[in-house]
């Protein structure tokens, strides 16, 4: 039993050690630029938002035709979900609100926003043409005219710029109904008798301010990177640090590359059948990071019109969308080294909301479904536990003999275990495979958008968010002192140990405090299922002992 009693100690302290070993990792503190580092030079009207971008030609004219616009201006687009705005400024988004969601409970107006270039902020989508004649191909960016403006009834924006040799580029924006991502298109008019080739490329840069203003426990900030997609592997992190190291260049057909914060990812998807070159780099200039896809390039033969296209995704990580759009995508809403049994206790969790419309209740319907699951391993843990209490006065009896001699006290012990047919050690086992279930929903309840300020009841208003005023960690503390009387004591037990055992409710209440409130919830349901499985099994050994020493003396 003192094995048993270490082993769980051992148990709660390793999943307490990879909780905060994997909370550092992503939502740790992130060493943040000085204060001089922070401050990011935003492109006036005339000055570029690209990587790739120069100081704008004093004199424009020689780049264009009379018809080519001089002036920038931004443009406004919008559904039911999403509003952006597109600077005719090389044709970059410089914003994206997300109308659906908002920053906090108490102001349902001030709305989520990804994209966004203001004072001393820089975080856009940028998408270029290069190649002869092009609007990218001097590097620097040209001003479009607006061809068509968007409408309520049809959200979609046509820019235009002509070349000198009267090559026609249209930059075209066209969003979808109640839908996040936007089809982005060039469309070369190619009105020469010579053949041309253009590259389209496309970019997410943004400095390394935190946006977003989820926090975590302790109040740790989310993480925040570049994630990006291979043939070879679908899901890859590339974090700020990792592009200050080395700038990364990979060739593969497809991909996706991305920048993803909690809860929401903007994403930039190119040809799946295009062989694409995937890049990184940090500009010390402006100080952004970039992170790009560069497609393969087409010929627009002479007197034909050829299309470009990628889309572009900015929006939550509503995994069903994501993995709709490429292969991949989806994983970015990322439950760690558990992702296999993550997946389906999200799958679960999605059917029981489904039904009963209360995300509490559905993680209360899930904890049941697990602990059914987990029965018959249950079933032997509090067998285990009622027989050793059964022989709490034989073990007594055995201190009494044998005093301080420890060693013949523990072969003593071990030879009654044999006699009694009980395992010390059949505890364990349940514990050690709940441990993964544990991990698994810590990370898709801290993942997974859908369960974002989701209410309960009550004072629980986000179950993502720890409990504002403690209750669910107190009686999670006070359920765990209860699970803890009920399981009988080696009398061998060391007194140093036994003590970290009793304050084993108190440590595990003050560090579920900062878990958030759906965590703490199932754990809560979980000790109460145990417990009230674990009174039915002692009871019911109990009669069999009694019947088996009634059956006894009859003989």
């Amino acid at each position: 039993m003192e094995s048993s009693r270490g082993i769980l100690v051992l148990a709660l302290a390793f999943i307490s050690f990879l909780l905060f070993q994997k909370w550092q990792e992503d939502y740790g503190p992130k060493p943040q630029p000085t204060t001089s580092e922070q401050i990011v030079e935003q492109p006036k009207s005339n000055e570029s938002v690209a990587a790739n971008v120069t100081e704008q030609p004093a004199d424009n004219s020689k780049a264009v035709v009379a018809n080519n616009a001089t002036v920038a201006e931004v443009i406004t687009l919008s559904n039911e979900v999403l509003t952006v705005q597109v600077n005719t400024l090389g044709g970059t988004v410089v914003s994206s609100i997300l109308t659906q969601f908002s920053n906090t409970q108490e102001n349902p107006d001030d709305h989520v926003q990804l994209l966004t270039s203001r004072a001393h902020r820089t975080y856009v989508a940028a998408s270029e043409l290069s190649g002869a004649g092009a609007p990218e191909n001097a590097k620097q960016q040209v001003i479009y005219r607006v061809a068509s403006k968007p409408t309520a009834d049809k959200p979609e924006l046509i820019l235009e710029w002509t070349n000198e040799q009267g090559i026609v580029f249209e930059k075209i924006f066209k969003m979808h109904e109640n839908q996040y991502d936007i089809d982005v298109f060039y469309r070369v008019k190619n009105t020469t008798a010579t053949n041309h080739e253009y590259t389209l490329t496309t970019q997410l840069i943004r400095d390394r301010i935190e946006l977003d203003t989820d926090t975590s426990g302790f109040g740790m900030q989310t993480y925040l990177g570049a994630a990006y997609s291979t043939q070879e592997s679908q899901f890859e992190k590339y974090d700020f640090d990792d592009m200050d190291d080395a700038p990364l260049a990979v060739i593969t057909q497809g991909g996706w590359i991305s920048f993803i914060q909690h809860y929401f990812i903007s994403a930039w998807i190119p040809n799946k059948e295009s062989v694409n070159k995937i890049t990184t780099q940090y500009d010390k200039a402006k100080r952004v990071y970039i992170v790009g896809v560069e497609q393969d390039k087409l010929a627009v033969a002479a007197g034909q019109t050829q299309e470009f296209h990628a889309k572009l995704y900015l929006g939550p990580k509503d995994q069903d969308v994501l993995a709709s759009l490429a292969p991949g995508l989806d994983l970015t809403v990322d439950y760690g080294i558990f992702w296999w049994l993550g997946q389906p206790i999200f799958w679960l969790l999605t059917m029981f909301q489904g039904f009963v419309s209360n995300w509490g209740v559905a993680i209360i319907l899930v904890t049941i479904t697990v602990k059914i699951f987990l029965y018959p391993l249950a079933n032997a843990q509090y067998r285990s536990f009622a027989k050793m209490r059964l022989l709490q006065p034989k073990l007594e009896q055995l201190k009494e003999r044998y005093g301080e001699d420890r060693q013949r006290m523990s072969q003593a012990m071990m030879e009654m275990y044999k006699k009694e047919k009980v395992n010390p050690l059949g505890g364990c086992l349940p514990l050690l495979i709940q441990m993964p279930v544990f991990l698994a929903l810590y990370w898709v309840l801290m993942e997974s958008v859908e369960i974002r300020q989701a209410d309960f009841a009550l004072w629980i208003t986000d179950l993502s968010a720890k409990d504002p005023y403690f209750v669910l960690p107190i009686l999670m503390g006070i359920s765990m002192w209860l699970m803890q009387k009920m399981q009988p004591t080696s009398p061998t037990m060391d007194p140093m140990q036994l003590k970290i055992m009793q304050m084993l409710p108190v440590m595990m209440t003050v560090f579920f405090i900062f878990f958030p409130a759906g965590l703490v919830l199932y754990w809560l349901v979980n000790n109460l299922l145990s417990i009230a499985q674990q009174v039915y099994i002692t009871k019911k050994i109990e009669k069999e002992h009694a019947a088996g020493k009634n059956n006894s003396k009859k003989k």
